[in-house]
């Protein structure tokens, strides 16, 4: 929401309280508060001295959730309401932006940016050794993450066998990856997704019978250089690495790969082997995360 599109209302402003009041201007907009609650609010701020927010919560006019939804759309910060059933609960970062559990994505983001994208980079393959182990859950929330940053950033499914994006963000178009490496869709099947700024997702497509041919395609790297040129970010969603090598394949056209791994269900071994492949590729292992 544009803030200099709300309509004005009777609300008392002075330049001492102006952000404060701005809060109660989106309150009122987003249905939440009425003219008469914010002009009680406002008095029991005066009173008490407390801030807009703190005053709406105590007369029990606003929740906590309601009050920090106002204040992502303040700071241009997006995310989705609790009550919104469009894309899957799975995206943490854009469903509880404010959690402990986020905060910890949003340092794994600022681990990624140090480590590769200040260094030059744009393009990630997040790989995980086996299914079930939180590859796609994680490229999904790492993007939203990066995205909030006021990063362009797109996120790739290269999980042609298996692929979650398309259902994770409830992408209508069926075209994707797979359609453009066999050279019959360009760039425009990307879906950018509007209630999360800043962020598109390219789906994997139909499933195809040759799904390591392809990725081990040039044009792979050919559209992973072009949309280098369009995003700040890219990050890529991947196959299990030890089902197949098309993980491999992509981390190698990437460059760069972030290590995927759950606790007390991941072997060691398969890790380790993991790893191997990926030195053995010149593919940088940018970090690990443990789920």
């Amino acid at each position: 929401m544009n803030i200099s599109h709300i309509s004005p209302s009777p609300l008392p402003l002075s330049a001492s309280n102006y952000r404060e009041t701005m809060i109660g201007h989106l309150l009122l907009e987003m249905g939440k508060i009425t003219p008469e609650q914010i002009e009680r609010t406002l008095q029991l701020q005066s009173k008490e001295g407390l801030r807009f927010g703190e005053a709406a919560r105590k007369l029990g006019f606003v929740t906590q959730e309601d009050i920090q939804r106002a204040l992502a759309i303040q700071f241009d910060y997006p995310y989705l309401p609790a009550d919104q059933s469009h894309f899957s609960k799975e995206l943490v970062a854009a469903y509880q932006p404010f959690s402990p559990q986020v905060e910890a994505l949003r340092a794994l983001r600022s681990q990624v940016s140090l480590r590769w994208l200040n260094t030059g980079n744009k393009a990630l393959a997040v790989i995980s050794a086996n299914p079930g182990e939180g590859c796609s859950y994680l490229a999904a929330n790492l993007a939203v993450v990066f995205s909030q940053l006021g990063e362009e950033t797109l996120l790739i499914d290269a999980n042609l066998r298996q692929p979650a994006q398309r259902s994770m963000f409830s992408l209508r178009k069926a075209q994707g990856l797979s359609d453009i490496l066999i050279g019959r869709a360009g760039v425009d099947v990307i879906s950018r997704i509007d209630a999360l700024s800043n962020l598109s997702v390219l789906g994997a497509g139909p499933a195809p019978p040759n799904p390591q041919e392809l990725l081990n395609r040039k044009n792979l790297a050919d559209l992973l250089r072009l949309v280098q040129e369009i995003y700040d970010v890219v990050i890529i969603d991947t196959p299990p690495a030890t089902l197949t090598s098309d993980a491999q394949a992509v981390a190698t056209r990437c460059g760069g790969a972030l290590l995927v791994s759950r606790l007390n269900a991941t072997p060691l071994s398969d890790l380790a082997n993991v790893q191997d492949q990926l030195l053995v590729s010149d593919v940088q292992i940018v970090a690990a995360v443990l789920l």
